[in-house]
């Protein structure tokens, strides 16, 4: 009783001094557990990850949505299991380029919403064990390459499916997929449960759960509060974030943005969002699509992709960037090349990024800044170099210097900030300057 009454109280006073922005209603509910804090300022520190949509639909070369947007009878769609054999598949080598890109975790597919579980469940028959000629359990393979090697698993799981007959009543999607009959939601509820009950306790230790789909119902009582409190139970330290493009809820751990930066609307899924208090995550595509797609080979270049993960830093959140691993089991040559790309940026510059907070300035046409204790990092995003910056800050800067070279900037203490001049340096993917401010 003493040492459960003990760990409570810890965990209440790290909620209270880790979360200062909780709402009395929210404090008396759920209490993360000391472990879970502390993860998630891990997660918050690790500032990059890579997502990996991947199933049978990769079969089709036409992206995750091809059964629903292709309209196809899922009875039939089914049948391309039989034909899953992605005999490249190396766990190792994944992991092994993900590491060397800068990576700090991996967020992977285990259910999309076609249905089809890319690991070993006695919940469905409709798995990559048991419904192709692979045979192999994908998930245990990567999440045993990743405790190995050291980095953090994360694992995608779909609330919504365009398959079952207990995913009733339908929400806004799969209408069109030769369902005819209507089953129990109890039933589906059930189902989910165990899944992620299996995920929990057979994979070893999950980073987070990563959640989708609950936008296809957005007015269901999804009962997510008994959910989330099962997975807490079996981990109390995973991570749980929904990506329902809403604020955060009971029981969620970090919050992400679907395609777009924290605060930012561009692609129009975040009109509802608002930004909480918790650990922030955005997550992108490096082509076009999530999944594999044939055509789409509009792959953003080496430096769009640096600047959006510092673009992200300098909001305080992480970069989640996606690949689409072809149906051979093999990550697409460019993304690899991207990979090497980022990885090679990171090694030099990675200290102006990982474990830092949200800079003075988040959003600027010239970019924007990252802090670390007293150390306030520039990083000029612009093509053409501006003349000069304001920077409004509370304390005076000691010195300004190009991070790269130690070059000193000129610079002046003005009311309210500083003023950097900057028309002689040349322009860069991110041309950096350290602040050190009193």
């Amino acid at each position: 009783m003493e040492k459960h009454f003990k760990r409570t109280f810890m965990a209440l006073c790290l909620a209270a001094l880790l979360m200062p922005g909780m709402t009395h209603a929210q404090k008396a509910g759920y209490v993360p557990a000391p472990e879970n804090l502390k993860a998630r300022k891990e997660f918050s520190d690790n500032k990059f990850g890579i997502f990996l949509h991947w199933g049978i639909y990769s079969l089709f070369g036409q992206g995750e949505w091809y059964l629903n947007s292709g309209g196809l009878n899922c009875h039939e769609y089914a049948k391309a299991a039989s034909a899953f054999y992605p005999s490249r598949f190396n766990a190792s080598e994944w992991v092994k380029a993900i590491k060397e890109a800068g990576a700090r975790y991996i967020c992977i597919t285990t259910r999309h919403h076609d249905g089809f579980s890319m690991f070993d469940t006695k919940y469905s028959d409709y798995n990559i064990v048991d419904a192709t000629p692979f045979g192999r359990d994908v998930i245990k393979e990567l999440a045993d390459e990743c405790h190995k090697q050291g980095i953090k698993l994360h694992l995608y799981y779909s609330h919504l499916d365009w398959t079952r007959e207990d995913y009733y009543p339908l929400g806004n999607t799969g209408h069109r997929t030769g369902r005819k009959n209507h089953g129990n939601w109890e039933s589906y509820y059930e189902f989910m449960n165990n899944q992620l009950t299996e995920l929990l306790t057979n994979y070893g230790e999950i980073g987070a759960i990563w959640f989708d789909g609950v936008w296809d119902k957005p007015d269901f009582d999804w009962r997510l509060g008994e959910q989330y409190a099962m997975i807490h139970r079996l981990q109390p330290a995973c991570l749980i974030g929904n990506n329902h493009h809403r604020a955060p809820v009971e029981g969620e751990d970090f919050q992400m943005f679907e395609r777009d930066l924290p605060g930012e609307n561009t692609a129009g899924l975040s009109d509802e969002s608002e930004i909480g208090s918790l650990p922030l995550e955005t997550c992108q595509t490096m082509n076009g699509m999530w999944g594999y797609k044939v055509s789409d080979q509009n792959y953003k270049s080496d430096t769009t992709l640096v600047r959006l993960l510092v673009r992200a830093a300098g909001k305080g959140a992480n970069l989640l960037m996606n690949i689409g691993p072809q149906p051979d089991g093999q990550l697409p040559a460019v993304a690899l090349e991207r990979l090497k790309s980022m990885g090679k940026w990171l090694s030099e510059y990675g200290e102006t990024v990982y474990a830092t907070t949200a800079g003075d300035v988040m959003t600027a046409e010239w970019g924007t800044t990252t802090r670390s204790g007293n150390k306030l990092y520039v990083h000029i995003l612009a093509d053409d170099m501006p003349k000069m910056i304001l920077l409004p800050l509370k304390g005076k800067v000691k010195s300004a210097v190009l991070f790269d070279t130690g070059k000193k900037i000129s610079h002046e203490n003005v009311s309210g900030g500083v003023v950097l001049h900057t028309a002689d340096l040349t322009p860069a993917i991110d041309r950096i300057i350290t602040l050190t401010v009193k």
